[in-house]
């Protein structure tokens, strides 16, 4: 047996929770206190026109403070997930990392409360008693039947959402792990006879889920430690397991288990023996959710059934039946219509949210946080994956509408595609600023190849395309290679049925693709026989003689190479006496609002000429997000303060600009501090010629510009969209290495839609 004391794992989770501050959580102010006039607002005399509203109507406590979205975690610590009765202290990390949870997967803020009282009753009034703190309590690790008194009284005294965890949001995960695998065995739960140990209180309300999914009592057969719950049992016995006492003679789980559709084990290692599984019905579906040892090991049940669908609590195995799939998203959805409780119809309709989501193809995001797994709905897939991003709008959504249905919502949502669109923003930082451009992209259908058509994450990209009805996908790629691709992500697209792909080893069109390549690049010093061996070989070459066909309107490249090296062919075929590259426009979506940036990639040290250009294009692109672009023109001299080969050029810059009318704010040069900060550029230049913070940067070369950008990307957390090519007409983009699934998805929706008319 391994001592804990030298154990590298043990000193590592010590390490986590010790340094570098002990703990998983801290308290951060939301509103700035800097000066007097913050003091006076936070505190004395400001604070009390706030405690005046809340008074004379108490639901704007939502409005003037926290409670709206703050859950409190409470516990006393007698039931600990594999560690038993630890009492309340000992339990606060295993709350504090509920807490975690919380704000991770749904920005719920949440504090965890550890109550040293073991009496029920006095606990359920110690927690009626924080309802003004709260809007809404997680009861977290209180032993059965304990928690079902804790639970009944404060949802009697409360008005406000109560949520024991332990209890429904492991039934609520079983719910959907269980309808999707009777999906898969093709049975009906009406139909199955279902056989359960453990009658604590996941037991229990898993058993009451799925009765009301439709399961009938009788054919629900409960063992526990003393054998089957039958009437006329007193031993163990309580009223929640009463519920389910069956009238048989039968005593113990091997007599229970013959013809059994689903075994559902909430209660310790090795109870269910390979011998049991060989006399359910095939395919036996095994929930066996014991921690960490599950009642049979999943290798242990397929030696004797082979068709086993399998699911246990562990995450070295398929199927983890993990709480996070479900709570945060309920506590979400409820907080956000107001829910006065966490009724069965939102339970219900999470279960349904959560079921429906793992049989839709898998997410880009999950599968970059899973690499290596296969998430094809099926037998190994029954329920989605912790970290997949979709989760929130679905589940929260649903759970959001059911509250209003079922008339427990005080602040209904007007409209649910709206809420839904700002559910994922939080997720996806981008999905707000880019919303107005999807929209565009939707009506406007254009077709985007991808140069890059065998890579994963082009491949992700095309199918939210599709499913989003973003623009139609063109990739170039081997169509065998893409086909094994998309069978092993998951994805149900297929080419030449939803997307067109160009084959660059035999394609129909390759004759007329070189000698198209080659008639442009004859003069260039390109032969037929180097045009030919380009085009055979060259993806990016490819794309761009489809675009100058007219066979696309836009290519994306660039997943992979050097940014020069693609747009060396983009201009060669794509260039005219109208389009030449102006310069790489990104967009970093920062925490205080967005910032372009440019130029990061074309020109490594631009003339005052190719600034002014950058500047008009960069507006001109700004646009296109709904925002009036500021634009600032950045240098290591400052309003002529330095005579430097950056300050000079972007003097000459502003000249060019000033030549003629802009219908756009611009400044410079300037530092970028004096450009994000108006107060600071006030005091060094009072008639400055916009008020606010910039949000186009321009700096004089691409070192700078580059190195801002990715020192906001990786240091700030900024998230990167683009880089955006302008100057090309919108008919050709080239994106970094970098570049996530939904960065190309980004990008072409930006490639499907016009640009806006500034400068």
């Amino acid at each position: 047996m391994t001592d804990r004391k030298t154990d590298p794992a043990v000193q590592a989770a010590l390490n986590y929770h010790r340094f570098p501050k002990p703990g998983k959580l801290e308290v951060r102010a939301t509103k700035p206190l800097a000066n007097g006039r913050d003091l006076a607002r936070a505190y004395s005399p400001g604070v009390a026109e706030a405690c005046i509203e809340i008074k004379a109507d108490p639901d704007t406590a939502r409005d003037y403070t926290a409670r709206g979205n703050l859950v409190a975690v409470v516990t006393n610590g007698t039931a600990v997930l594999g560690l038993g009765n630890i009492g309340a202290l000992a339990s606060k990390p295993v709350m504090e990392g509920k807490a975690v949870l919380f704000k991770k997967f749904a920005n719920i803020d949440c504090f965890d409360i550890e109550v040293n009282e073991s009496d029920p009753v006095k606990l359920a009034e110690i927690v009626a008693s924080l309802e003004p703190t709260f809007g809404a309590i997680n009861l977290e690790d209180i032993k059965a039947p304990d928690c079902f008194i804790v639970e009944e009284l404060c949802r009697k005294k409360m008005n406000i959402p109560v949520f024991h965890d332990d209890q429904h949001g492991t039934a609520i995960v079983v719910g959907a792990a269980a309808t999707n695998a009777l999906r898969v065995a093709d049975k009906k739960i009406e139909d199955i006879k279902i056989v359960s140990t453990g009658g604590g209180a996941a037991g229990i309300a898993c058993l009451n889920m799925l009765v009301a999914l439709g399961a009938k009592r009788e054919n629900i057969w409960l063992c526990d430690i003393a054998g089957l719950v039958h009437e006329g049992r007193e031993e163990e016995m309580t009223p929640q397991k009463a519920a389910f006492a069956q009238k048989s003679d039968k005593r113990t789980l091997d007599e229970v288990i013959e013809g059994a559709d689903l075994f559902l084990g909430l209660s310790g290692p090795g109870v269910l023996k390979p011998e049991m599984v060989k006399k359910m019905a095939g395919p036996p579906i095994i929930f066996a959710l014991a921690n960490p040892t599950p009642e049979i090991m999943p290798d242990d049940a397929r030696a004797v059934a082979p068709d086993a669908i399998i699911a246990t609590g562990r995450s070295d195995y398929p199927n983890q039946v993990n709480n996070v799939l479900c709570f945060p998203f309920i506590f979400r959805g409820a907080l956000d219509v107001g829910a006065t409780e966490i009724n069965e119809e939102m339970k219900i309709a999470c279960v349904e949210g959560i079921a429906k989501l793992a049989r839709a193809s898998s997410s880009a995001e999950a599968a970059a946080a899973y690499q290596g797994e296969k998430m094809v709905f099926g037998a190994d897939y029954l329920i989605p994956k912790p970290f997949d991003p979709r989760l929130q709008a679905i589940v929260a959504s649903a759970v959001a509408k059911a509250a209003i249905d079922s008339g427990v919502a005080t602040r209904p949502v007007a409209d649910m595609d709206a809420y839904k669109a700002d559910l994922d923003s939080s997720v996806f930082r981008s999905a707000m600023l880019m919303r107005r451009v999807f929209e565009a992209a939707k009506s406007a259908e254009r077709r985007i190849a991808f140069a890059e058509g065998e890579d994963e994450r082009v491949l992700h990209a095309a199918h939210a395309m599709i499913d989003e009805g973003v623009d139609q996908p063109i990739l170039i790629g081997r169509p065998e290679v893409v086909e094994t691709r998309l069978e092993r992500l998951g994805l149900p697209i297929r080419p030449g049925k939803d997307f067109e792909i160009v084959n660059p080893e035999n394609d129909p069109r390759y004759r007329d693709y070189w000698e198209t390549y080659h008639k442009l690049m004859a003069r260039r010093g390109v032969t037929p026989d180097l045009a030919r061996a380009i085009i055979r070989t060259n993806t990016t070459a490819i794309g761009a003689v489809m675009v100058h066909r007219g066979e696309a309107e836009s290519l994306i490249c660039g997943t992979f190479g050097q940014y020069l090296w693609h747009l060396k062919y983009l201009e060669e075929v794509l260039g005219s006496n109208d389009l030449h590259p102006v310069g790489a426009l990104s967009l970093m979506i920062m925490e205080s609002g967005p910032i372009f940036i440019a130029d990061t990639q074309v020109h490594p040290n631009p003339t005052a000429e190719q600034v002014a250009e950058a500047a008009i294009g960069a507006a001109r692109h700004v646009g296109r997000f709904g925002i009036v672009p500021k634009v600032a023109l950045c240098s290591h001299s400052q309003f002529g303060n330095l005579e430097t080969e950056s300050g000079r050029k972007m003097r000459a810059a502003m000249a060019i600009l000033d030549s003629e009318k802009r219908g756009f704010l611009y400044e410079g040069e300037m530092h970028a501090d004096a450009a994000l900060d108006p107060d600071l550029r006030a005091r060094i230049l009072p008639e400055s010629r916009f008020e606010g913070a910039a949000n186009v940067l321009v700096f004089a070369n691409a070192d700078a510009a580059s190195g801002v950008r990715n020192i906001l990307k990786v240091a700030a957390g900024g998230l990167e969209v683009g880089p955006i090519l302008m100057g090309m007409g919108n008919r050709c983009h080239i994106v970094t290495p970098s570049i996530t699934a939904r960065g190309l998805l980004n990008m072409a929706a930006l490639a499907g839609t016009p640009v806006a008319h500034y400068g």
